[in-house]
């Protein structure tokens, strides 16, 4: 055969130098990933016996063998996340998932805390990165539903967890987050019947059996809600939970009027385990019931909302006066309100707080206290309230109210608005926080029609936010001008907003902020709220400010009738202001 001049064929040397080092690298880097994989399966038998800090060291010692292993990633970003390292999970669980773009637990992981630190848009679409490509994964499915919920989006919801449930219709979770969904609408019936069926396929299923007891106690079974909710704390499967539920009993018991167990089981939102609690920094001791304070140095820190730190000043008054001549009052209150309550109690040393928010956690501290060191005890607001208001006959009878505005501007308001014919009524009717089930504690707007077209009264609008479009809606479908009060910034000039508010006649509305701050400076005020509230403490009234006058629906969502109520009785108001101005 004759060759052809050209030479062709595999070149290389199987033994040379490059070949063999190569090798050498290759078999050196397989026994670097045998070597992480055995941190890593020891790392997982740390985690599976909750020793978190052990399967972090674990996991730490895979990644220094080999840093391209994602199960070494994923197993340090679960522990971290375990272990409260919510920075350093986040960038465990980001390197796993570059690692590994295509496995939707860790997009689900990541999702998962992404929604913890509030990250939402990032958490939605790793949820649904997650379920593209695992389609109608329970729990992934179940994680983007509870995202949808909280940014009030229910329908797309509701139709995530209806897919997943005909894929998997024995996933409890999924019954359960579809029946809460629709409670936030109202729908309870119907959201029993959901939590009926996860509890027919686990029993002792614990939240299913919390939020079952939620439907009882709106629909009157009280008693019998508090002993399921009961039940249900040694069967919750999270910390998280177990919180949530006690804290339940505690607004169940205050909605009955129990303050005993009411303000115990209350105390449940300062656990860390609460879901988004405020962390209080300060290395002082915390106040507890029944410590005596005559003498001592007490900081008090303001808790909640705005509308929550007024109502709760309700006890402030008994506080100083059980402190003494000799003792003293620090309190650290919303800059906004920092004018007001330096009116209304001048002895008392105070400054604002202020709320870091870091890593998904938000944190309180007192910037104007330079030096700790002289106070004896420090707490928050509320939890004085089970020394100082154990009972209902325990709150104060003041219709005057227990704060104070500056009178000059409450004259200034009166002189401002005395062109404004018939009776002056400051109208309230939603608040800013309107999140997943809010809006069933506030009557829709159009149905104000029969209070706003009240012959004989003028109203004011003081309602916070830009509320153009409902103002335009009462003038062209009521009929209705509501005044809007000038030079005045109705969120942030709040002592002002109180001062505006004991110019009126009367302040009707819902329990926001600024209802709060009109009742508490007496102005005569009606509150329009949802059936039994637990600020109501199983009462009539509202104990908080003696003055108060509260509608409310006899069953939960009827609006139409409480407003014909409250029309009604704003007539015989108008006509009584009437007839005393004519006798006068």
């Amino acid at each position: 055969m004759r060759k052809s001049p050209f030479e062709s064929g595999p070149i290389g040397d199987a033994a040379s130098r490059e070949a063999l080092a190569r090798i050498q690298d290759e078999v050196s880097s397989m026994k670097a990933m045998r070597t992480a994989l055995r941190h890593v399966k020891k790392g997982l038998l740390y985690a599976n016996d909750n020793k978190f800090k052990e399967a972090e060291a674990c996991a730490l010692q895979a990644i220094k063998y080999d840093q391209g292993i994602l199960y070494s990633w994923h197993l340090l970003g679960i522990a971290r996340d375990k272990l409260g390292d919510r920075a350093g999970a986040l960038e465990a669980y980001e390197r796993a998932l570059a690692l590994g773009p295509e496995s939707p637990e860790i997009a689900n992981d990541l999702g998962r805390l992404a929604y913890r630190m509030e990250m939402w848009p990032q958490a939605e679409a790793l949820f649904r990165h997650s379920l593209a490509l695992k389609p109608d994964a329970p729990e992934a499915s179940n994680n983007l539903a509870a995202l949808l919920r909280r940014e009030s989006r229910p329908q797309e919801a509701i139709d995530v967890l209806r897919t997943a449930l005909l894929a998997h219709p024995d996933e409890v979770i999924l019954w359960v987050t579809l029946g809460t969904v629709l409670g936030d609408q109202g729908e309870y019936d119907q959201a029993a019947t959901f939590y009926s069926e996860a509890l027919r396929l686990r029993p002792n299923y614990g939240k299913a059996l919390h939020n079952l007891a939620s439907i009882m106690f709106g629909k009157g079974q009280e008693p019998e809600a508090i002993a399921q909710t009961f039940k249900a704390i040694p069967l919750a499967e999270t910390p998280e939970d177990a919180t949530m539920m006690r804290f339940a009993i505690g607004s169940m018991s205050l909605s009955r009027g129990d303050l005993t167990q009411g303000w115990k089981y209350y105390a449940a939102r300062l656990e860390p385990t609460f879901n988004e609690p405020i962390h209080f920094l300060t290395d002082r001791p915390q106040w507890r019931p029944g410590t005596d304070i005559a003498g001592r140095h007490l900081m008090l820190y303001g808790e909640q909302g705005l509308g929550d730190e007024v109502l709760f000043a309700n006890l402030l008054a008994d506080v100083i006066a059980d402190l003494g001549p000799t003792g003293r009052l620090t309190l650290a209150v919303t800059d906004r309100l920092l004018p007001f309550f330096q009116r209304s109690f001048p002895d008392v040393r105070m400054g604002s707080h202020i709320t870091i928010a870091r890593e998904g956690r938000a944190y309180r501290t007192a910037p104007f206290l330079k030096d700790w060191s002289d106070i004896d005890y420090w707490a928050p607001m509320a939890e004085l309230l089970q020394t100082y208001r154990p009972t209902i006959q325990s709150f104060p009878h003041r219709p005057e109210g227990f704060m104070r505005t500056d009178p000059a501007r409450i004259e200034h308001w009166r002189q401002t608005l005395s062109h404004l014919p018939g009776t002056k009524v400051g109208l309230l009717w939603t608040s800013l926080i309107m999140n997943a089930g809010r809006h069933l504690y506030f009557s829709p707007f159009e149905q104000w029609r029969p209070v706003l077209t009240t012959p004989g009264a003028t109203f004011i609008n003081l309602q916070y936010g830009d509320q153009s479009e409902a103002l335009a809606f009462a003038k062209r479908e009521f009929g209705v001008e509501i005044y809007q009060p000038a030079g005045i910034n109705l969120r942030d000039d709040l002592e002002d907003v109180a001062a505006l508010s004991a110019a009126m006649d009367l302040v009707l509305g819902v329990s926001n902020a600024s209802f709060n701050l009109a009742a508490a400076v007496g102005a005569p005020s009606w509150l329009v709220t949802a059936r039994r509230p637990w600020t109501q403490l199983g009462s009539d009234s509202y104990p908080w400010y003696s003055q108060v006058r509260v509608f409310s629906p006899a069953t939960t969502g009827d609006w139409t009738g409480v407003m014909a109520q409250v029309a009604t009785a704003l007539g015989e108001y108008v006509e009584d202001g009437t007839r005393m101005a004519a006798a006068g």
